[in-house]
Order: C-alpha cells, then structure tokens, then sequence
C-alpha cells in the first residue's frame, strides 16, 4: 500500500481499521516506496474485495497494488534454532 497521508490522526485511524480487521494477519511498515505491506487470509477473491472496500471507506489510501496467492505450498511459525 502507497499513502499520501502521514499525519498522526490518519496513522491513528489507520492502525485502528487494521486492528478491527480479523482478516489482517499481519501488517508492517515500510522504507521506500511503498508504506505499508498487509497480509491479509480471506477465503476468496469476494471476501478481498469486501475487505478492500471496507478499508477504503474508513482510511484515505493511495495506492493498493494485491498480490493473491493461488496456492500455499509452506506456512511455518515454527523458528530453526
């Protein structure tokens, strides 16, 4: 995701939306070019669409470039030590 806006009340409702959001699984702030990265489980490419249109009424964003996976091959919490 690309965000225009970096005020402290936009970050506030921002992370507040994202909290609420059982779908977000994961969610990280970035250096660059793109702000932030979401990893959000939803069950299909309905559920993602209704995900983004609720993120998009409750936080002005930029940009939102998905990636969907078509498969998961490997999902581990599980650190070698």
């Amino acid at each position: 995701m690309r965000t225009s806006e970096h005020e402290a009340d936009w970050q506030a409702k921002f992370l507040e939306t994202l909290r609420a959001r059982p779908e977000v699984m994961e969610a990280h702030r970035l250096a660059g070019d793109i702000d932030y990265i979401l990893k959000v489980r939803v069950a299909n490419a309905k559920a993602y669409d209704d995900f983004y249109q609720a993120l998009i009424s409750k936080v002005k964003v930029f940009n939102v470039t998905a990636l969907l996976s078509m498969e998961e091959i490997k999902s581990t919490t599980i650190l070698p030590l």
